[in-house]
């Protein structure tokens, strides 16, 4: 299939394939037009592309899709490191310790709330600070501890259901549930009270579609967060 990359300066095509890694569609961007990879943010909807996922974990680009291309050069690597291996995250000094752990939930899955972060000993512990604050820099390393589930008992979340343009022309519904319930029950929910028309609907949240069976809590998902929906399934094992 074909997307569009945008620029200020201009527009061109490049095919792609449904499972093209993103960091091969910045490679492919760099050969045209010499921009380094890891100087590039290609976003969709104001949603970043992170490298280490590919187009199929972003459904909602298909063909013709609009990507928009910024550079920066204020991108780095670092490395998280979890008990038993290492990897590679792209970041700016400018994240925040929430948004470095929103990455790694989202190229490993791993429950947000589970998440210790430390760097050089101490922890990483208020999310709104920038990994500058902390001290962290190009080539750092951030090490993860999982803290025990424990039982947890549910809370209740208030969360706004915000529906794409061709969707009731997006409307944003609050709605109050409970954090221990499935991705696939809130889904049902909002039919069943009649909030969104009987149809197949996808839910993001902070640019991941969400799995069905997991919980809310499981997804990170917080009073006040923005739950997008688009109407659409997925089929594909392992998102």
């Amino acid at each position: 299939m074909k997307i569009i990359i945008s620029t200020k300066l201009c527009k061109f095509t490049i095919d792609v394939s449904t499972h093209e890694p993103i960091l091969e569609i910045k490679n492919k961007i760099q050969g045209l037009l010499g921009i380094p990879a890891q100087s590039q943010t290609l976003t969709v909807w104001d949603w970043e592309l992170i490298d280490g996922l590919d187009l199929e974990d972003y459904p909602l680009i298909s063909d013709g899709t609009n990507i928009n291309l910024s550079t920066t050069s204020a991108k780095m690597k670092i490395t998280v490191k979890f008990s038993a291996r290492k990897m590679e995250v792209e970041a700016e000094q400018s994240d925040t310790v929430g948004r470095l752990r929103e990455k790694i939930h989202m190229m490993e899955r791993t429950p947000m709330r589970r998440m210790a972060l430390f760097f050089n000993g101490a922890e990483m512990e208020d999310d709104l600070r920038s990994l500058r604050e902390y001290g962290v820099g190009g080539g750092g390393e951030v090490v993860v501890l999982m803290k025990a589930m424990g039982e947890a008992t549910s809370r209740r979340v208030v969360v706004v259901v915000q529906t794409s343009a061709s969707l009731m022309d997006g409307a944003r519904i609050p709605v109050e549930v409970k954090d221990s319930s499935r991705v696939g029950e809130v889904r049902e929910m909002l039919v069943e009270r009649k909030l969104l028309p009987l149809d197949e609907y996808i839910l993001i949240h902070k640019q991941r579609i969400m799995r069905e069976d997991f919980s809310l809590r499981w997804h990170g998902v917080e009073t006040g967060d923005v739950l997008y929906v688009f109407k659409g399934s997925v089929s594909r094992a392992g998102i």
